[in-house]
């Protein structure tokens, strides 16, 4: 009983913690892995990674993102706001050079699941995860159709040149931050001034949450513990930024103002673009990660800044987007 009590004492609470789930897909480099598992099968791959065990991996286009965010910790030890969490297919064996690459990178992650070729996204709601970020697009798409939270990455990773601990996430809005009611009045019309008269008539009906709002709810609630230090101590420097890029304009701008006004948020820059190509803005804002639904506006953005496809809503109905 004594060994039960201190299990119980010991319970670590992820509830009020913006909990990421990470594949190592996304935190490392596994072309070459890959290549080697796809072309020589399951023990070649196996011997190769025990083999290169010692051999860290390098990052991968999340690996920045992370970084930051745990950063973030060492301002409130005694809160420890982030927690990342590797979901892996791996068995222990194989994921054991990616728990080592974690070390050698000096990353505050501990806690991890292997798989061994399950989907580790029916794992997220065990440890509150408000976000699952992999390279595995087969994965991704059925984590959202279970409506869990989830992105795949895409491109390579990115030389970090800025010395700074500041992190900077931006976001789209219809249908990431909120659901895809307006996409799918779109696509119904195909006309973008009956769209403009809806969103205007429904500019005070704030949207219904999409796929990552809770996670923008968490990463606003860092934002307020950082305001809240920074009035009590002017020496100290915020590091989270949260911008949304809009395909949106005006008329339609203000029901995006509306329902961020109603969730309690305030975001820090909001580019309303009304048909200007993102990437352009992307390329000054440099943030460290990027979020879109439509791979339309992310095949440019990819070559500028690590990005992130949430494969939710209308645009993305049978594999399309």
């Amino acid at each position: 009983m004594g060994d039960v009590s201190f299990l119980r004492n010991m319970a670590y609470d992820l509830q009020e913690k913006l909990v990421i789930g990470i594949a190592s897909s996304a935190l490392f480099d596994l072309s070459e892995s890959d290549k080697i598992f796809r072309e020589k099968g399951t023990p070649v791959y196996r011997q190769y990674q025990r083999d290169n065990q010692d051999r860290p991996l390098r990052p991968g286009v999340a690996f920045s993102f992370i970084r930051r965010l745990l950063s973030i910790n060492n301002d409130f030890t005694e809160l420890h706001p982030v927690e990342v969490i590797l979901l892996s297919r791996n068995d222990p064996d194989t994921g054991l050079r990616v728990m080592k690459s974690i070390e050698h990178h000096k990353l505050d992650i501990s806690r991890a699941v292997f798989l061994r070729g399950n989907p580790p996204y029916i794992y997220m709601p065990a440890f509150n995860v408000s976000l699952f970020l992999s390279g595995d697009e087969k994965n991704v798409r059925e984590a959202i159709m279970n409506d869990y939270p989830a992105g795949q990455v895409l491109g390579q990773a990115f030389e970090e040149l800025d010395e700074t601990d500041e992190l900077r996430i931006a976001f789209d809005f219809d249908g990431v931050l909120a659901d895809d009611e307006a996409e799918q009045v779109f696509a119904e019309t195909g006309d973008l001034k009956a769209f403009q008269t809806i969103e205007k008539a429904k500019s005070a009906e704030p949207h219904h949450p999409g796929p990552l709002k809770d996670l923008l709810d968490k990463v606003a609630k860092i934002q307020k513990m950082e305001e809240d230090r920074a009035a009590a101590d002017t020496s100290y420097q915020r590091k989270v930024r949260i911008a949304i890029l809009t395909a949106r304009n005006a008329p339609s701008h203000e029901r995006v103002v509306t329902s961020l006004r109603a969730w309690g948020i305030n975001v820090d820059e909001t580019f309303f673009l009304g048909g200007v190509e993102k990437r352009k803005v992307l390329e000054i804002l440099k943030p460290h990660i990027f979020f879109d639904d439509q791979r339309i506006h992310l095949d440019p953005s990819k070559g500028v800044v690590p990005s992130v496809h949430v494969p939710f809503g209308i645009r993305n109905i049978g594999g399309k987007s």
